[in-house]
């Protein structure tokens, strides 16, 4: 089981450059991966074994602050995202994108291409389904390591993402690794992100389930109560 003061969580982006090894993976946590991770042994284990973690969501923060007495600030996927990109456009650096609909990923490098001229970009789409072949693996491995990236971005949901990168990424010729998620429809604009105020005060998951109650009042409305459940009866057990 996956308890929030076993959890090692990064406190600046700046901390993943003191660090010389190859094949860092960079994950993400919040509300909603935690309570996944609770019943997938799996996830946990990546999540838990990641190199660098970051508190993707408010709530995150708040629980590490109840149990830990450590303080936190957020830091979503799509901050790393950036701060990677402009790491990368100042020293003329290469990134790969991987996940996605090959309509996506054209209009992240027409994008990235204007506002990132420096970095050199490669993308490559797999088949969507929910298992991947032996051939599908290879395959995007090869694409991978043809190109040999400082930076993989991975896109193919959680916990499919993190559990993919976990499993090849001793396979693959790059630096950084990381799982983002949602970052390839923010930045395109399929999703819009909160504004900058309800970001700053932790309401970003309020801003998303006012645009997206159907898809999004499970994820936050009853999610976010287990969670809340969870981190009192962990500091109190």
């Amino acid at each position: 089981m996956l308890e929030i003061k076993k959890v090692s969580l990064l406190s600046s982006l700046d901390d993943i450059l003191t660090s010389d090894q190859a094949n860092i993976q960079i994950n993400t946590i919040n509300a909603h991966s935690y309570n996944v991770a609770r019943k997938d042994t799996s996830f946990a284990e990546v999540l838990l074994h990641s190199d660098f973690l970051l508190p993707d969501g408010q709530s995150v923060v708040w629980a590490k602050n109840i149990l830990c007495k450590e303080k936190l600030s957020r830091i979503a996927g799509d901050d790393l995202f950036r701060w990677e990109m402009e790491r990368l456009n100042n020293i003329s650096g290469k990134c790969f994108f991987l996940g996605s609909s090959l309509e996506i990923l054209t209009r992240i490098k027409e994008k990235a291409s204007i506002e990132y001229p420096n970095v050199q970009l490669k993308f490559y789409s797999p088949p969507f389904k929910p298992l991947f072949s032996v051939e599908d693996n290879s395959r995007m491995i090869e694409e991978i390591n043809q190109f040999q990236p400082d930076v993989l971005f991975v896109g193919m949901t959680a916990p499919k993402q993190e559990k993919w990168v976990y499993e090849h990424k001793s396979k693959l010729f790059v630096s950084h690794i990381c799982s983002v998620g949602a970052v390839f429809d923010f930045y395109i604009g399929n999703i819009d992100r909160a504004p900058k105020w309800m970001q700053e005060k932790g309401l970003e998951w309020l801003f998303r389930l006012f645009k997206e109650p159907r898809r999004m009042w499970r994820r936050y409305i009853i999610g976010n109560t287990k969670f809340i459940y969870y981190i009192f009866v962990e500091k109190f057990s």
